[in-house]
């Protein structure tokens, strides 16, 4: 397999954009589906999973393999819903190039931001593909201009739709000047309709120009009104959208088979390579100041990014992997440098959505799943042992939201567990944690969806039976001032005693997390005890100091302290480290924070006071309003979780189901007095009801 003629791409957009509906037309015009798989009837290829099925909704990212005039693509179709935004981080890491797929109707919604802010991060290339031309209120000019005014997008259109809403029948191409109708599945040129002609030759005009702005030979072409090659106009265009100047936008419906053909030109035309996108850049496993180069090529040393896992009950845990240079065979040992141990590949599969295929070998740009890692995770680095490296992670985003959970019957206590350690691994976005006062393990993710599909599959996969409390806002606290402090801990009690001494000052360490520095000098403290400090603190921090949540945003410097040369030991230092921070945190003035969240509501203008009003009741903050559609406004702004809950329900009360809302975690901010001290009141009955 040519470099050149690989596509890694992925499909990102908001929830109901239809990415699905693409995913499955592209299935079927690259021949590996005979028939076209639909969400509404849960018989998508893609949403293979029984919730995706039920709901009509992506909660998985699914990865195939397809062809298209002779050039390989493999394909990930992401989910839309924010309580799956790890999905995406995770597919956004590994692919080269990404259709962002938008509404015709809807135009840039939150979701279609926040994919776009995490394309950015990842330096992806995309183009555009507007979608849904055949629904009422359909307007393709007005998406390619919020794309430009919320997204930054330089967006050009590279297509001109002939009609829209129901009347949408065909499709011209800007750049080759030819024009498309489709019947039934098939696509077919037919001559462009006379009154287009005029407006296709201005948007080629169009295009040139702004299209010139990036190749001064083009430039030139179009002062000296020379004619113009289709081919160097493609080129031009290729090399803007590589470089992340342009966005080409392409429209059509894919539910009515219309526009996906062109679209997979589209990828072929202007997304990149491997060969494109070039060297990945890791850096070297002793020092991180030290880059470690790769290149896309099999005679490079093997380099691959981990980044999914998932449970097949039929072949075991399957590791999704990218690889970025060298080759891959059956049985290979290779070294995953993130946790500094060595692996052996079992098998290596060629994924088709449910579908497997078994491969002897695998090469640079290809995305395959391993069978048989065993200490392997999402956003680990597998390399050469001879020559290793680490490559750049995955972002993974805060849980937001938490709720109880405990087995129906009591000796399925080991079952739960299990299966919980199975989601996990699978999902960095979930977290569990066992409260040891309360006996209850307590699951954490991104939102009530994100925890609902967890229980239902622990139910379904698992046959786990399991009670849940209701869903309850994951907090976390911090400090506001510096404090510094110093604790003996001293036990005698017959035999070796206990002993530890320590000096350190706490600070507020704004957005960096956890920081922690030793400026021990002369020995006060024992090299071997460092770690043991750190350690006594970190664990404090995870189980919170104030009421019970995660500390978050805290500098630590650990100043003097003395030790005894019987009596200390890795116990006494990280008890006597526990202690004194919570000592120091209490006096460090703590507070509460929450989670904010972003919030779009479009809703008709006779609803816009009763949507305000219930929002300021729920200590919402209105940021813009601006006109979605005739009769309509779109609202944003931003809302604490704690009062969401139920937020369904009471939006379609005031508005006779007409508004819809979506939203996304933003950030975590401090709650106020009244608030915190009502949180604080109810940890302290918690643990009067304990006692």
């Amino acid at each position: 397999m040519s470099l050149n003629k690989l596509r890694n791409i992925g499909i990102a957009a908001h929830i109901d954009a239809g990415k699905t509906t693409v995913s499955e037309r592209i299935l079927f015009y690259t021949g590996v589906n005979r028939k076209m798989g639909e969400v509404h009837d849960g018989q998508a290829t893609m949403d293979f999973m029984k919730q995706e099925q039920e709901r009509g909704i992506t909660i998985a990212s699914a990865a195939i393999s397809c062809k298209w005039n002779n050039y390989d693509i493999n394909l990930i179709d992401t989910p839309g819903h924010v309580d799956f935004t790890i999905e995406v981080e995770r597919s956004l890491r590994v692919i080269d190039g990404m259709i962002a797929v938008f509404c015709a109707v809807s135009g840039v919604q939150p979701q279609s931001e926040t994919v776009w802010n995490q394309a950015d991060r990842y330096r992806v290339p995309r183009i555009a593909f507007v979608n849904k031309m055949d629904r009422q209120g359909s307007d393709y000019l007005s998406a390619i201009a919020q794309m430009n005014e919320y997204l930054d997008a330089n967006a050009i259109a590279f297509q001109i739709p002939i009609g829209s809403e129901e009347n949408f029948e065909g499709i011209i191409d800007i750049i080759s000047q030819k024009c498309y109708k489709f019947d039934d599945k098939l696509r077919y040129e037919v001559e462009i309709p006379d009154e287009f002609k005029e407006e296709v030759k201005k948007a080629r005009e169009v295009l040139i120009e702004k299209l010139a702005e990036y190749d001064d030979e083009l430039m030139e072409m179009f002062f000296d009104e020379k004619k113009i090659d289709d081919q160097l106009l493609k080129d031009v265009a290729r090399k803007a959208t590589l470089k992340l100047l342009i966005t080409p936008v392409f429209c059509g419906s894919a539910y009515k088979n219309k526009g996906v053909q062109l679209l997979l030109d589209a990828v072929i035309d202007y997304l990149p390579s491997p060969v494109d996108v070039g060297a990945v850049i890791g850096h070297d496993i002793d020092d991180e100041s030290k880059s470690a180069v790769r290149h896309p090529s099999c005679k490079e040393d093997f380099s691959a990014l981990a980044f999914k896992l998932i449970n097949d009950p039929y072949v075991g845990q399957q590791t999704f992997i990218r690889i970025f240079s060298g080759t891959l065979t059956n049985g290979m040992p290779v070294y995953n440098s993130s946790k500094l141990k060595k692996e052996r590949i079992g098998r290596i599969l060629r994924i088709k959505a449910k579908e497997r295929e078994e491969i002897n070998e695998a090469g640079p740009g290809e995305i395959v799943a391993l069978v048989g890692l065993k200490y392997t995770k999402t956003g680990d680095t597998l390399c050469n042992a001879e020559n290793p490296l680490i490559l750049e992670s995955i972002h993974i985003p805060p849980p937001v939201i938490e709720m109880k959970i405990a087995p129906e019957k009591r000796n399925e206590q080991e079952k739960l567990g299990m299966a919980l350690s199975k989601l996990i691994n699978e999902d960095p976005s979930f977290t569990v944690r066992f409260d040891e006062e309360t006996q209850e393990s307590i699951v954490a993710g991104m939102g009530e969806l994100h925890l609902e599909i967890i229980v239902d599959r622990l139910k379904e996969e698992f046959k786990v039976e399991v009670e849940v409390g209701a869903p309850s806002v994951s907090l976390r606290e911090t400090l506001t001032t510096e404090k510094q402090l110093r604790f003996r801990y001293a036990k005698q009690s017959g035999g070796r005693g206990q002993f530890a001494e320590i000096e350190f000052r706490i600070e507020p360490n704004q957005g960096k997390g956890f920081e922690f520095i030793n400026q021990i000098k002369g020995g006060s403290i024992p090299q071997e005890y460092i770690p043991s400090v750190q350690k006594g603190i970190e664990k404090t921090i995870s189980e919170g100091v104030l009421a019970g949540y995660p500390v978050v945003n805290v500098k630590v410097v650990l100043i003097d302290g003395k030790y005894h040369p019987v009596d200390s030991s890795d116990f006494a230092f990280q008890t006597c480290a526990s202690i004194l921070f919570k000592d120091c945190f209490m006096k460090a003035k703590p507070i509460l924070l929450e989670p904010i969240m972003k919030i779009e509501v479009n809703t008709p203008d006779d609803y816009i006071g009763n949507v305000v009003g219930d929002l300021n009741r729920r200590r919402g903050r209105i940021e813009s309003m601006r006109r979605y559609r005739k009769g309509s406004q779109k609202l944003n702004g931003f809302v604490p979780l704690m009062e969401m809950f139920g937020y369904a329900t009471a939006l379609r009360n005031i508005s006779s189901g007409r508004a819809n809302y979506s939203m996304e975690f933003s950030s975590y901010m401090p709650v106020t007095e009244s608030v915190q001290q009502a949180v604080l009141k109810e940890a302290e009955e918690k643990k009067r009801q304990k006692k």
